[in-house]
């Protein structure tokens, strides 16, 4: 067999990737993937596997996987176990849940996508509004055939406290301005002169707690971050204050947090991220009124999906140009 045939047998090995955690099923609509014809076959799984088993029998047979955020965590373990595997694509620009030392060492590589943060940014806001007016617990009065039962909280003149102001607590405290709220944050490495550069007042973390009317959190998950907020940090809120988390579910003492609402020591909160998911249906954060819990969909908007899928496209052609594949 000379060259060119060996070139052409190449050419026409069929890549298998799997596309993992597509909850909503729209990965293939989101994107053009013609590109992929004839050179791959994408496989699409909308459930999500939490057994590290489970996760290596599925994947098994696949060369590329494609990975939504942190939906299902490639851990050395599992990516050990999976001798087929070349590249990992996944979306946004970073990924905590790909153990990326094992990656490398096992010799797969991994890519990347653009990211926007307006989604979170905006959802943010859509939680404050919700948990300060009420807006699930009167909607469900009205679908059961009831009418006015709460009296809801303005928000204008109120104190918010930003815990983080970076990319998105920047975009969070420009919005409470246009509400007239008070914005005060504090951050391990922010100073006086950068917070009121985004219109807000640097306060000690002590003071942020103490202060804040609804305090909403806006950190990257580390070591030094994990469960910054703690029972002590609770006790310092105002029994009128709402505990707002769009960012990761281990920044908040979990536990801690349960016990709070429970015995009204906050008025409430309003989470979209967990430290297990999806949040185990017996979980208390379910069942407490005064809590309004979404399923992790900060980042979850069509505008966003399609930049995340349409560069997983890319990436993987590129990636293939690369290999000569």
């Amino acid at each position: 067999m000379d060259e060119e045939q060996n070139n052409q047998k190449a050419r026409t090995v069929i890549l298998q990737i799997a596309i993992l955690d597509d909850y909503q099923k729209v990965a293939l609509d989101c994107a053009d993937w013609s590109s992929l014809a004839g050179r791959a076959k994408v496989s699409v799984f909308s459930d999500h596997l939490s057994d590290a088993d489970q996760i290596v029998e599925r994947l098994a047979p696949y060369e590329v996987v494609c990975v939504m955020r942190e939906r299902t965590p490639l851990t050395r373990a599992i990516i050990a176990r999976l001798p087929q595997l070349k590249l990992i694509a996944s979306t946004g620009p970073q990924n905590a849940s790909i153990d990326m030392a094992a990656a490398t060492d096992h010799r797969i590589d991994v890519m990347h996508t653009r990211y926007e943060s307006s989604p979170t940014v905006e959802l943010t806001w859509a939680l404050i509004l919700a948990s300060a007016r009420n807006i699930p617990g009167e909607t469900l009065s009205v679908r059961a055939g009831g009418w006015q039962k709460s009296i809801g909280d303005g928000i204008r003149g109120k104190v918010l406290g930003i815990l983080g102001l970076g990319k998105i607590g920047t975009q969070v405290a420009r919005i409470a301005q246009a509400f007239g709220m008070d914005v005060i944050a504090w951050s391990e490495n922010l100073e006086p002169d950068g917070a009121q550069k985004h219109g807000a007042r640097w306060v000690s973390r002590q003071e942020l707690f103490r202060q804040a009317d609804i305090l909403t959190i806006h950190l990257i998950l580390s070591s030094r971050t994990e469960g910054l907020v703690g029972a002590s940090e609770l006790r310092l809120m105002k029994r009128s204050a709402r505990l707002v988390n769009t960012s990761r579910g281990p920044l908040v003492d979990e536990a801690a947090l349960v016990e709070a609402l429970r015995n009204r020591q906050i008025a409430g909160a309003a989470i979209d991220v967990f430290n297990f998911e999806p949040l185990p249906p017996d979980h208390p954060l379910r069942q407490l009124d005064n809590v309004i819990a979404t399923p992790h969909i900060g980042f979850v908007s069509r505008d966003l999906y399609k930049v995340f899928y349409q560069d997983t496209v890319v990436n993987i052609s590129q990636w293939l140009q690369m290999r000569q594949l």
